[in-house]
């Protein structure tokens, strides 16, 4: 399926006139998110970068572009979903179901220091044993185990092996249940769901949940999660030196990216 979408992208059929990628930030307060969240976008061949927008701001500014450009792409590096067990367990049956659960209030709630479900985690709350060893795959979705975790580390009973081998294509495995700590996706996720709601109430269709419109007579807007680091592979993103290495090889290797 993401193949025969990348082809249907990358050959024109879409007629896509625009793509934007978000890198999205779970900071609570205005000035943070405004110095954190940047939009790249892509329009008919010209590639602008973007900051200085709150997620409230973000949004009302996607939905506007999306007037303009019906048959635009938009990708965010956050978490859409969680495992389905626990989407069950909340008596939600779509994942539209639970972003309108977790804009409820759920979300924060999940967030807070007081927060009574121990399976959200992070410093200084550690991993509980429910989601350690043989029993990782709880704590991701399935789309995590298909990208991140190979077969051999899923079967693997030792945990110090596991945690050693988890890498994949330079990506340490993080689960939306992580919301503390280094690399962690949860907060950034939880406080995107009710913003995703926004869009897809906005006529947003979200892939992989429904097809594209994008490259129909009627055009709709697509929203997409990100998995940006499967997309780079292994790099020392803090790193400036290692930065500008990594870009200098794409652009002899990949003509896109020149």
């Amino acid at each position: 399926m993401l193949e025969r979408h990348k082809e249907f992208v990358m050959t024109g059929k879409s007629g896509l006139e625009r793509v934007v990628a978000v890198d999205w930030s779970g900071r609570m307060d205005a000035a943070g998110q405004r110095w954190h969240i940047w939009a790249g976008v892509w329009t008919a061949g010209k590639v602008t970068l973007e900051a200085g927008r709150t997620r409230e701001e973000l949004i009302a500014w996607l939905i506007e572009l999306a007037r303009e450009t019906p048959r635009m792409v938009v990708g965010i590096d956050c978490c859409f979903s969680y495992p389905s067990w626990f989407l069950e367990e909340h008596g939600c049956t779509t994942v539209f179901d639970f972003w309108r659960h977790v804009a409820a209030g759920h979300g924060e709630r999940w967030l807070g220091r007081e927060c009574e479900d121990v399976r959200f985690w992070g410093k200084p709350r550690k991993r509980p044993k429910e989601f350690c060893g043989e029993r990782l795959h709880r704590m991701m979705r399935l789309t995590d185990m298909d990208n991140k975790i190979t077969p051999k580390m899923a079967l693997n009973s030792s945990q110090a092996d596991l945690e050693r081998a988890a890498k994949v294509r330079g990506i340490t495995p993080k689960s939306p249940f992580q919301i503390g700590g280094s690399g962690s996706v949860g907060t950034g996720s939880l406080r995107a769901m009710p913003f995703l709601l926004q869009l897809w109430e906005a006529g947003f269709r979200v892939w992989p949940f429904e097809d594209s419109a994008v490259g129909t007579k009627e055009p709709q807007p697509l929203l997409v999660e990100m998995y940006t680091r499967l997309l780079t592979g292994a790099v020392a993103k803090s790193n400036p030196v290692a930065r500008k290495a990594y870009l200098t090889a794409r652009r002899k290797a990949i003509p896109e990216y020149a």
